[in-house]
């Protein structure tokens, strides 16, 4: 199987993850699409294959040669985006793309033109994988699986390239925060990690948001409207009043690089009751510490002008930038730098606007850095992949394996 049908059959499962189902695997076609993955995997003659009831399946391509060599490991994770739907994906390959308009569904007039996406101009004359426009694709982060096995494939073919023990791990829930909770770090036993998840080709990032969620209940006192003066609080109009006092520049569709946002990501209530969540992000720590005192603040005022009691705050710590965790390991990011100068691809190291296992998995000890898997547009009908940039993220993970024993 080339890399293309391996991921053309993997995109097939329906594998959304579902942040409000309680459990891990957070939905059940993520362990279906475990077990093929697991008898896959068997099959091509891998070793100490294990997946567990939470649907993370780990597994060795044994070392080829007797010197003493770090044991390494590539992660990818099975779920696709809650965003959307990931159901009856139809993929179809435009080959040799001419840089004009790409009709995706001409019943929904669903295109995805370069006036829009502008980064598809940069891959005139490739191969690309699109969706019917009406799901996703899965890109993220099937490709990043279908890459990992089959640079493991290809290593099993070719014995000439010397290699230490390499670990797969492929695990459920990434995109709803939760893939790194229950990733045994001491059962996979790496020295170090790459999460294939990245985008474009040529991303290496070992920077992400610090990153926490945010709910806060406003309590109000319904009264009739007609004999309301001077008793009704109206909850909604405190969550206005709330939402209106957050600086209006600090939001994601007003930041970009190293800036950070509170981002309003639900809203729902009645006169009696309303809840507003939202997520903070800042690659400072430090700033990302103001942030959180800054909410804790507002909501005291809400309870100064309102009354005790009337605004509540839940707030929880997410994950955290790995960047304090990969600086002391840098010869990790060399090796992945050295290792795409070697497949021919340009390094592009960058600040992840997001968060990645990675991050997680760093903290748990496992230091953890992201690489490109190819895809762009990622949770929406317009996501699109490269062949030809995931051959090359193919070939990285073989040169990287090939960098750690010849070094």
């Amino acid at each position: 199987m080339t890399l293309v049908e391996r991921f053309l059959k993997y995109v097939s499962f329906d594998t959304q993850s579902n942040e409000e189902s309680g459990v891990t695997p957070s939905t059940p076609g993520q362990m279906v699409f475990a077990k093929y993955l697991k008898e896959e995997l068997e099959a091509l003659g891998l070793e100490d294959i294990t997946l567990d009831e939470h649907s993370y399946l780990f597994a060795t391509l044994p070392a080829n040669t007797d010197k003493p060599l770090p044991t390494i490991g590539f992660i990818a994770h099975m779920d696709t985006s809650p965003d959307m739907s990931g159901k009856d994906v139809s993929p179809r390959i435009v080959k040799n793309y001419d840089g004009k308009d790409i009709v995706l569904c001409a019943d929904e007039q669903v295109v995805l033109s370069p006036a829009q996406f502008p980064e598809l101009l940069d891959h005139k004359g490739e191969d690309l994988i699109v969706t019917n426009g009406k799901t996703l694709l899965g890109a993220d982060d099937k490709a990043g699986i279908a890459e990992i096995v089959s640079a493991v494939v290809y290593l099993k073919e070719h014995p000439e390239i010397k290699h230490g023990k390499i670990r797969i791990g492929l695990n459920p829930d990434e995109e709803i925060g939760l893939g790194a909770h229950k990733f045994d770090i001491e059962q996979f036993g790496c020295d170090w990690a790459y999460t294939m998840d990245g985008g474009e080709l040529g991303e290496l990032e070992f920077e992400n948001f610090n990153a926490a969620a945010v709910k806060i209940t406003f309590k109000g006192r319904n009264v009739h409207p007609g004999y309301a003066k001077n008793k009704m609080i109206n909850s909604i109009r405190v969550a206005n009043r709330f939402m209106s006092i957050l600086p209006e520049q600090e939001t994601p569709e007003h930041t970009e690089g190293y800036e950070g946002f509170y981002h309003l990501v639900g809203i729902n209530g009645d006169v009696e009751q309303a809840t507003v969540s939202y997520i903070i992000r800042d690659h400072d720590r430090a700033r990302f510490e103001e942030r959180k005192k800054e909410i804790e603040r507002l909501t005291g005022e809400i309870n100064t002008e309102y009354g005790e009691g009337t605004a509540t705050l839940e707030l929880r710590d997410q994950y955290y930038n790995m960047r304090e965790k990969i600086e002391p390991v840098m010869h990790i990011i060399d090796i992945a730098f050295e290792a795409m100068k070697a497949a021919g691809v340009e390094p592009h190291v960058k600040a992840i606007r997001g968060g990645t296992d990675g991050a997680q998995l760093s903290f748990k000890g496992l230091p953890c850095p992201n690489i490109f898997a190819g895809g762009l547009n990622f949770h929406g009908r317009y996501e699109f992949v490269p062949i030809q940039s995931m051959e090359k993220a193919m070939d990285v993970i073989v040169k990287i394996a090939e960098l750690v024993a010849a070094k």
